[in-house]
């Protein structure tokens, strides 16, 4: 999801990151605090409200989320067998509507938009901590879960030229020794710009 931005100007899309962080918190918080089935629904209601008023297209939201759909089919069977289809029924819902919240929040906010959100955040407590260095390290964090899906993509595809799609450590060892590499290249980068602790 990180790094997807759709760009669009309607109302969501124009609401404060902080705002919308807000609202997010607010809307997990009620779905964590509640557990009955006909709240997670009108939740997840609530849910498609909002990327209906974002227009988001229903294909872009869908591919949001593919990656929860390989996790509810594992963990779905499980609750239900341990819990019913209640139980199931409200899981599923909740993740579906944390995930799809968290999602728009990246479709429709900018990184930087984020970055002096969470400045602005932790001004208050400037005496304890640097939000400069905070949102640094946001953004690296942001930046580099891409670079490292780029990454493993690129060592599979090498990994398939090479005919050796079955042997794990054809997998890790490529992606740790680049990983590593690119640590090493964003702290010099880092330090050329005066980061150097």
């Amino acid at each position: 999801m990180i790094g997807l931005y759709h760009p669009g100007r309607s109302l969501v899309h124009r609401m404060p990151a902080l705002a919308k962080l807000g609202a997010l918190a607010l809307i997990v918080g009620v779905s964590a605090a509640f557990s009955a089935l006909w709240v997670q629904l009108l939740l997840l209601g609530v849910t498609a409200v909002c990327f209906v008023l974002a227009r988001i297209p229903v294909r872009v939201a869908l591919a949001q989320l593919v990656p929860l759909a390989w996790i509810l089919a594992i963990a779905v069977p499980v609750q239900f067998f341990f819990g019913g289809w209640e139980a199931a029924a409200t899981m599923s819902t909740r993740l579906t509507v944390a995930v799809a919240l968290a999602a728009l929040y990246t479709l429709t906010t900018p990184v930087p938009a984020t970055l002096d959100a969470m400045q602005r955040m932790l001004r208050p407590l400037r005496r304890f901590i640097d939000p400069d260095r905070v949102g640094l390290a946001l953004a690296l964090a942001i930046r580099c879960l891409p670079l490292l899906a780029e990454i493993v993509r690129a060592v599979i595809e090498a990994r398939r030229a090479r005919g050796a799609e079955g042997s794990p450590l054809a997998l890790a060892v490529p992606v740790v020794v680049r990983a590593l590499q690119s640590a090493d290249e964003l702290g010099d980068a880092l330090i050329a710009r005066g980061f150097d602790d």
